[in-house]
């Protein structure tokens, strides 16, 4: 797995990035030699915030926690990021090329969370939608109250959604083929 280091605010240490491949290496076996993991470790007053995304063909994994000291988000993220591939194992397995994931799955820490086995959709809504700007799409999904709002784009003519983050900006979904 390729890791690269985004350090915003602050400067990492060898030790750090050695902590985080030793981590980041009991979950090589799930991913391709393909896959890559992007670590962002940013710093705000007397908060540190660590988020890993991993990349592999078409499937992301995404993780991030905020704690006082560095090393103990970086738990967080990696914990989290186990148990989205342990709720998730049924679909990784069909991906993996050698070996059962269950072996894998027992050599990591067990949760208190509850497996899915599937996924239940409990509704399905046809949604209507127009050719709007992303500022149009914005004030819609402000005004209905919703945290995301999927239109056509008036300049491109692709289908995109909107959304508003934790930090109270908006983020925009754009489709890309791989």
């Amino acid at each position: 797995m390729k890791i690269t280091y985004t350090a915003r605010k602050v400067n990492l240490r060898d030790n750090f990035k050695y902590r985080v491949e030793k981590k980041l290496a009991k979950l090589d076996k799930l991913f391709s030699d393909d896959a890559a993991a992007n670590v962002v470790v940013t710093l705000e007053k007397n908060r540190q915030t660590v988020e890993i995304t991993i990349r592999d063909h078409s499937m992301v994994y995404r993780a991030e926690s905020t704690m006082p000291e560095m090393n103990d988000a970086l738990d967080r993220v990696v914990d989290i990021l186990m148990r989205q591939i342990r709720k998730n194992k049924t679909k990784l397995e069909k991906r993996i090329k050698s070996g059962n994931i269950e072996d894998i799955i027992a050599e990591l820490p067990e949760t208190d969370e509850p497996e899915e086995e599937e996924y239940n959709v409990v509704r399905k809504k046809q949604v209507f939608v127009k050719p709007v700007t992303v500022d149009e799409a914005i004030l819609e999904m402000n005004m209905i109250n919703h945290d995301f709002f999927m239109f056509i784009n008036a300049d491109t003519s692709e289908v995109n959604v909107v959304y508003k983050r934790d930090d109270g900006n908006y983020g925009l979904l754009e489709p890309a083929v791989k």
